[in-house]
C-alpha cells in the first residue's frame, strides 16, 4: 500500500459523511417537530460522530474533533430524563468548549463584544437563577461562565465560527429556560436542535477555513504554529 493511499481514501469520504451529517440532522429535526421520539432517540446519537468524522476526513486538528466527540457524549446523557444524566451531559459539553478555548489559543476578540457577551451572562444568569432548582444553580452559572468564553472567543476565527458560538449560547439558554419554567417557544425542541447543529456545523466549518478577520482581529488559521486545511 502506498503513502499517498490513506489520504486519498480519506478525503473520498468528506462528500459521503457531509451528506450523512445533512440527512441524520434533518430526520432528527422532523422527528422532534413531528413528535417522534424513535427518530429522535435514533438519529441525534449519530450528528456528532458524523460531523467528527466529516471534519476527521478533511484533516481538521484533532482538538475539534474531541470538541465535537464531547459533544456526542453530552447528546448521549441528554436523551435520558434524569438529573444526574443530565449533569454529566453537561459536564461533557463544557469539556467540549475547553477543547475548543484551547484551540482558539490566547487570541483576544473585540473589546465591544466582550462587553456584549459579559452584559449577556450577567443579565441572563440574573433572571434565571431564582427559576432554577437549588441542585442546579452552581453547576448553570459555571456552565455557562465557560460556554459564554468559549462563544466569545470563537470570534477569533471568524464570522463562521463567531455565528457558531453565539448559536451555542442561544441554544443552551433555550434549554436553561425551559428548566427554569420560563414560557416557551411552540416547539422548544426543535429550536434547540435547530441552533445547536448550526452551532457545532458552523464552529467546524471555522476551524476548518476560518473566515475574514472580524472586528479587527485576526483568524487563528492566518497566525504562526496554527493549522490549514
Amino acid at each position: 500500500m502506498s503513502a499517498g493511499a490513506a489520504p486519498d481514501r480519506r478525503e473520498r469520504l468528506v462528500r459521503p459523511l457531509f451528506i450523512a451529517f445533512l440527512v441524520v440532522s434533518a430526520v432528527d429535526l422532523v422527528g422532534v417537530l413531528a413528535g417522534i421520539p424513535f427518530a429522535h432517540l435514533v438519529a441525534k446519537p449519530l450528528l456528532m460522530p458524523l460531523l467528527a468524522g466529516y471534519a476527521a476526513a478533511r484533516r481538521g486538528p484533532r482538538l475539534l474533533i474531541a470538541a465535537l466527540l464531547f459533544g456526542w457524549g453530552g447528546d448521549t446523557f441528554l436523551l435520558a430524563d434524569a438529573d444526574a444524566a443530565f449533569l454529566i451531559g453537561m459536564g461533557s459539553f463544557a469539556a467540549g468548549h475547553i477543547c475548543y478555548l484551547w484551540y482558539f489559543g490566547r487570541a483576544r476578540g473585540s473589546l465591544t463584544a466582550g462587553l456584549v457577551y459579559a452584559a449577556v451572562l450577567a443579565t441572563f444568569i440574573t433572571l434565571l437563577w431564582p427559576g432554577l432548582p437549588a441542585q442546579m444553580r452552581i453547576p448553570v452559572a459555571g456552565y455557562s461562565l465557560l460556554l459564554t468564553a468559549m462563544a466569545y472567543r470563537a470570534g477569533t476565527l471568524g464570522r463562521y465560527a463567531a455565528t457558531g458560538g453565539a448559536l451555542f449560547l442561544l441554544s443552551d439558554a433555550l434549554i436553561a429556560t425551559g428548566i427554569a419554567d420560563w414560557p416557551q417557544l411552540p416547539a422548544p425542541d426543535f429550536w434547540v436542535m435547530l441552533t445547536y447543529l448550526a452551532a457545532q456545523f458552523l464552529l467546524t466549518v471555522g476551524v476548518l477555513a476560518p473566515g475574514p478577520k472580524w472586528g479587527g482581529v485576526i483568524p487563528v488559521a492566518h497566525r504562526e504554529g496554527s493549522i490549514s486545511v
